[in-house]
């Protein structure tokens, strides 16, 4: 008898978080970038749940579980994009910041997979409103990984950023004048002055020469 209750107490444990109202979510992301079971999911500045597991995926990519807390599942819509950061508050940690583009969304679901964003995509998706607030965090992203380049042995975050300046282009080719004067007029002078200082500090550490790639696809912005 004594054993029949313990295994039921047991199934109980595993199960309560069926009933505990959080939001269980599956994030594939290409890259991963240090991140690690445990580490926190930000909005806004506020911790709203956490990484529960990292599978690594036989094509290559990596589906991260997440679970946020019931308190902000609300939040959690078709509109949010996932992204990794540092972690501002916690020093040497990652995290996954989500944010909310195009208004409201219809709520996510239990068990829903989404697919993680880069910082620039989430950011490009805001252009057409505070273009003042997407050169800001631009800037944050590029001091970020400025600060990050003494830890960094190989140049994955430049070829990240090769990546993200691709998605600029793209856009841009596919987008009307207006968006295209947007970027080479007030978006394209202000990269360039953060890839400047990215060169300057790549240089102190003899890395100069990653910072190429990113001068050619600054070249072809300031092209179309």
């Amino acid at each position: 008898m004594m054993r029949r209750i313990l295994i039921l107490l047991a199934v109980l444990s595993l199960n309560l978080g069926c009933f505990s109202g959080d939001l269980h979510l599956k994030i594939r992301f290409d890259q991963i970038n240090g991140l690690k079971t445990g580490e926190r999911i930000l909005f806004e500045e506020n911790a709203i749940g956490e990484v529960t597991d990292v599978f690594y995926e036989k094509e290559g990519t990596y589906l991260v579980g997440v679970e946020i807390d019931s308190d902000f599942k609300n939040a959690v819509t078709g509109n949010s994009q996932f992204f990794i950061i540092k972690d501002p508050f916690t020093p040497g940690s990652k995290a996954i910041e989500m944010v909310t583009v195009k208004g409201e969304g219809s709520p996510l679901e239990d068990g829903a997979v989404v697919q993680g964003s880069t910082s620039l995509s989430v950011l490009l998706d805001r252009m057409g409103g505070d273009i003042e607030k997407t050169i800001n965090d631009l800037k944050k992203r590029f001091k970020n990984f400025s600060d990050d380049l003494k830890e960094i042995p190989e140049n994955e975050d430049v070829k990240r950023l090769q990546k993200d300046l691709d998605q600029l282009l793209d856009k841009m080719k596919r987008s009307g004048t207006e968006f295209r004067d947007k970027v080479q007029k007030d978006l394209a002078p202000r990269l360039q002055e953060e890839i400047d200082k990215l060169k300057e500090r790549l240089r102190g550490l003899g890395r100069e020469e990653e910072v190429e790639p990113l001068e050619t696809r600054m070249d072809e912005i300031r092209k179309i």
